[in-house]
């Protein structure tokens, strides 16, 4: 077996030393054959700085590096110069983005053997012209302009209070982009890459030939594993991994689909080739990807907008496909960052969001509880096992003493200006937390549970009333015939009218059926 490339994003490193590589240069060889100038945008730790190595390496004309790909014998292997930029490294706090850029050119310059007689304080757009027909005349072949990260400078300043620190620096952006449309004849080829596409944004605006890949045919499969490909270059390492955990091939798919596949732009689902690689080392399932970079602030701006259940969110594919900083949609956002993902295509154009997968949902599931119940996400975890626990054990009194500290902990004044919509979100999250063999809000054709909940005997029927009495919400759920459709599954059903009041469970009354 090939050895894993976890943290290496050097196409060149990654084919010298042996390392595992899925060939996506079937992909690639349309996108260098077609057009000249791309945008893809895809969330973080999905393979797009090791996409801008590889097609550094082959317009490079470094051929040996793609010995027994696909693509080997399918080009002409003509170098060109290539000019790649990566903001993916930068500290933009530390350095300002505009003598970062000044930098980055200048060290081009330098590895080229080209004049750059431009300063820190001169117009980034003259900077980046000059470099660009500098190199054409030099090595009498077009230029291939790769930018990796091009979005990282605003990303990093989101927050409420940065917010003019990444306008600074897309105005910044702008005039670093603005020459690249009349240098056309210049370039062979540009590759611009990053986790989001802004709006107004010039280089979107005037470069009206640049072809956005992020929700096309080509780019569907263009990063991330499929299902084929996973079964192709690590079926010997599932087995393995399954033998050694005592479970057969088929279970261990089935988990490993559950953990980490899920995501889509367009198409075929998708795995998350981070998570993949960390499982495949580690042979344990935990929460790599989200590990990597948690975004608080739109935790926070989820919880203001009550997005606690996105699975019925629905948007089109044009409000998906861009943002405004000056006007930050959480939805749009957590799509691009890849904390959502198409779901499926219910009109036209219009797409269903929702989580790609356990791992994405598990998580962001937490962080949304602890924001509402204002405590941290270990702190609102454990409170989580523990209320399994009492299901376990069939203990509902132990369950709804940690279901009242999750309420203890919100501060008085704001609970009361949001009571109601601080008891739905908080019982959907935790009853959606307790895995598997609970759900929220469970539709039924004369109404909807707010919540059921299965153990290996028993079978918890819930409704919750706000400022009305327990026995109110029972008569509501054997009015409306809600333990019907679960007669046949042989377990004793328990009806449980619960009652909230003043930031807790008040009382709760039970009918075994």
């Amino acid at each position: 077996m090939k050895k894993l490339p976890i943290g290496i994003q050097d196409f060149k490193e990654l084919r010298e030393k042996g390392f595992l590589y899925v060939d996506k240069t079937p992909l690639i060889y349309e996108m260098v054959s077609g057009s000249k100038a791309y945008f893809l945008s895809r969330p973080r730790r999905f393979g797009k700085s090791l996409l801008v190595s590889t097609l550094k390496e082959l317009f490079c004309g470094n051929q040996a590096l793609f010995q027994d790909l696909w693509i080997e014998d399918k080009i002409d292997w003509i170098a060109h110069p290539v000019v790649h930029l990566s903001f993916a490294k930068g500290d933009f706090r530390v350095v300002g983005l505009r003598a970062y850029l000044q930098a980055m050119l200048k060290e081009i310059a330098q590895e080229k053997e080209v004049d750059f007689p431009f300063s820190p304080t001169d117009r980034l757009g003259g900077a980046v012209e000059w470099l660009i027909k500098k190199l054409h005349q030099k090595y009498e072949a077009q230029v291939v302009l790769l930018i990796d990260e091009y979005d990282k400078p605003i990303i990093d300043f989101l927050s409420q209070d940065e917010l003019p620190i990444a306008e600074q620096n897309r105005e910044i952006m702008k005039e670093f982009y603005s020459p690249l449309k009349d240098l056309d004849p210049h370039l062979r080829f540009f590759f611009l890459t990053g986790v989001s596409k802004f709006s107004k944004m010039s280089v979107f605006s005037e470069l009206n030939n640049l072809y956005d890949l992020s929700l096309s045919r080509i780019g569907e499969t263009l990063l991330g594993y499929t299902e084929a490909e996973l079964e192709l270059y690590f079926e010997e390492r599932i087995a393995q991994i399954a033998q050694n955990q005592r479970r057969t091939v088929a279970q261990m798919r089935q988990d490993i689909r559950e953990w980490y596949n899920g995501y889509s732009f367009g198409g075929e689902r998708l795995y998350n080739p981070f998570s993949i690689l960390n499982f495949m080392m580690d042979q344990k399932f935990n929460n790599y990807w989200f590990e990597t970079g948690i975004p608080t602030f739109l935790v926070k701006q989820m919880a203001e907008r009550q997005y606690y259940d996105v699975s019925e969110i629905e948007m089109d594919s044009l409000s998906l496909g861009s943002f405004d900083i000056s006007n930050i949609h959480p939805l749009v956002v957590l799509f691009q960052t890849g904390f959502l993902t198409l779901k499926e295509r219910t009109f036209l154009d219009v797409y269903r969001l929702g989580y790609p997968n356990m791992e994405v949902r598990n998580t962001m599931l937490r962080m949304l509880l602890a924001e509402y119940a204002h405590t941290d996400s270990i702190g609102s975890n454990a409170l989580v096992v523990e209320m399994k626990r009492s299901f376990e054990q069939d203990d509902l009194e132990g369950f709804f003493t940690h279901l009242n500290g999750l309420f203890a902990k919100i501060p008085y004044q704001i609970f009361e200006e949001r009571k109601e919509s601080y008891y739905h979100a908080i019982i959907f999250l935790t009853f959606t937390l307790l895995g598997f063999y609970a759900e929220a809000e469970v539709s039924t054709a004369r109404g909807r549970i707010d919540a059921l909940v299965r153990t290996a005997r028993h079978l918890y029927i819930f409704k919750f009333k706000v400022n009305e009495r327990a026995e109110k919400a029972l008569e509501q759920i054997k009015t409306k015939g809600y333990a019907e459709k679960y007669a046949a599954e042989g377990r004793q059903i328990f009806l449980i009218g619960v009652a909230c009041n003043q930031k807790m469970i008040e009382e709760y009354v039970v009918e075994m059926v």
